[in-house]
């Protein structure tokens, strides 16, 4: 393809409708939708180091972070196109009402201003999705009215859980080959 500006708008536009279209299904929680954007899904989450790679494993994030957040939703803010992605700013939000981890249910709500990078190969796949947020915004609307006593034992479990995913770490040449 000829790198015009009619032809680099016409691949935006695809690769937006490709991200527009990830994010709505993942808030309708349509998990086959949302992995059927990948052709191998690849998820990475930069501040726990976490990496779900494949369709069983990022259907299990999927699973597991809508039980913990059942109303999980997601408001963008911006949407940037820059290289090979297309890059995110949203507002996370839901209500914690299942287990996160090592985290009980607190049925406290949160709201996180994330980054999301969609990252398409020269075929225009979308690779991945790697995630930045700062967790610590997050924790301290979920641990809002938490007994004081009940915290060292729940940021030990939490720190804990981050310390088993820690070798895991993000392989940006398999992400973007």
């Amino acid at each position: 393809m000829t790198n015009t500006p009619a032809a680099t708008a016409e691949r935006n536009a695809r690769r937006e409708k490709t991200v527009l279209d990830h994010f709505a299904d993942e808030t309708r929680q349509d998990f086959d939708a949302v992995l059927s954007t990948f052709p191998h899904p690849h998820y990475e989450l930069i501040p726990t180091g976490e990496v779900h790679d494949g369709n069983e494993d990022v259907r299990r994030y999927y699973t597991a972070t809508r039980q913990a957040f059942p109303d999980q939703r997601h408001e963008i803010i911006e949407l940037r196109h820059a290289g090979d992605s297309v890059i995110v700013e949203f507002w996370l939000l839901g209500t914690h009402k299942g287990p996160l981890g090592a985290l009980p249910p607190t049925g406290n709500s949160f709201r996180c201003r994330m980054i999301a990078l969609f990252i398409f190969d020269a075929a225009e796949h979308l690779v991945c999705e790697r995630v930045y947020f700062d967790t610590l915004t997050m924790l301290r609307q979920l641990l809002v009215g938490v007994p004081p006593a009940a915290l060292p034992g729940i940021i030990g479990a939490l720190l804990g859980g981050q310390a088993a995913t820690a070798g895991k770490a993000p392989v940006p040449e398999q992400a973007t080959a």
